[in-house]
C-alpha cells in the first residue's frame, strides 16, 4: 500500500469521525481478534483426538485462524494508533490507518482454507495436488486483482473500482463453481453419510461467508461514502 494511498484513506476517515463509529469498529475488531485466538487454541488442542486423515486439515484450520488473529491484531493496533480522544471527540493522530493487513491476511488464509477442504475429500493424490494448485492460484488472483480497487474510494475513480471488482469476480466465480459443482462427485464419493453432510455444509458455508466480499466491496459504489463507508467496510469484512 503506497504512503499516499494510506494517508488519503486516513484523511477520508478522519473527517467527522463520530464516537459511535470509532467505538463500534474498535469493538468489532477486538471481538474478531479474540474469536480467532480462541479458535486457534481449540482447533490445535483437538488434533490428537482427530482421525489420522483429518489431522492435516485440522492443523491447517488452526493455522488459518492463527494468521487471521495476527493480522486482526495489526489492524486493531493500526486503528487505535490512527485515532485518539481529544476533548471528547475523535481526532486523527497523523499516523495512517493501514487496512492493507486485511488483504495480506486473505492472501495467505484464503488458499489455505480451500486446501483444507480439498484435504478432507476423497480425491487421489494427483487430484488433490491439482485442485489445491488451481484453487489456490485462483484465490490468490482474486485477492491481488481486488486490492487496487479497494484503494479507490472517491467519486472520480469509482468507475475504475468497478473494473477491479469485475476482474476479481472472475476467479471468485470459478472458486464458487468448483466448490459447489466441480467437486460434487468427490463429495458424493464419501461413504460415511455424516462426513459427507459435513463436507457439503462446509462447502456451502464457505461460499456464503465469502459472498460478503463482493457485496462489501460494492459499498462505495452504492452511495455509501466517507466514514460511513469506512466503518461499513470494516464491519462487513470482519
Amino acid at each position: 500500500m503506497s504512503e499516499d494511498s494510506v494517508v488519503a484513506q486516513t484523511v477520508a476517515v478522519a473527517v467527522a469521525m463520530s464516537a459511535n463509529q470509532y467505538n463500534l469498529t474498535y469493538d468489532v475488531l477486538s471481538f474478531s481478534l479474540a474469536t480467532m485466538m480462541a479458535t486457534t487454541i481449540f482447533l490445535w488442542m483437538r488434533v490428537p483426538g482427530a482421525a489420522e486423515r483429518y489431522k492435516s486439515a485440522l492443523i491447517i484450520s488452526g493455522l488459518v485462524t492463527f494468521i487471521a488473529a495476527y493480522h486482526y491484531m495489526r489492524i486493531f493496533n493500526s486503528w487505535t494508533e490512527a485515532f485518539a480522544w481529544s476533548d471528547g471527540v475523535i481526532v486523527a493522530t497523523g499516523v495512517p490507518f493501514n487496512d492493507a493487513y486485511r488483504y495480506m491476511d486473505w492472501l495467505l488464509t484464503v488458499p489455505l482454507l480451500l486446501i483444507e477442504i480439498i484435504l478432507v475429500m476423497k480425491l487421489s493424490a494427483e487430484e488433490t495436488t491439482s485442485k489445491a494448485i488451481t484453487l489456490g492460484t485462483a484465490s490468490a488472483a482474486m485477492i491481488i486483482i481486488g486490492y487496487p480497487g479497494e484503494l479507490l474510494r472517491s467519486d472520480d475513480n469509482l468507475n475504475s473500482r468497478w473494473l477491479w471488482w469485475a476482474g476479481a469476480m472472475v476467479p471468485f466465480a470459478y472458486i464458487v463453481q468448483t466448490l459447489l459443482v466441480g467437486l460434487k462427485d468427490a463429495t458424493e464419493a464419501e461413504t460415511d453419510p455424516r462426513v459427507r453432510g459435513l463436507i457439503k455444509m462446509t462447502q456451502i458455508w464457505t461460499v456464503l461467508s465469502w459472498c460478503t466480499y463482493p457485496v462489501v466491496y460494492l459499498f462505495p459504489m452504492l452511495g455509501i461514502t466517507g466514514n460511513d463507508a469506512t466503518v461499513a467496510i470494516q464491519l462487513g469484512y470482519s
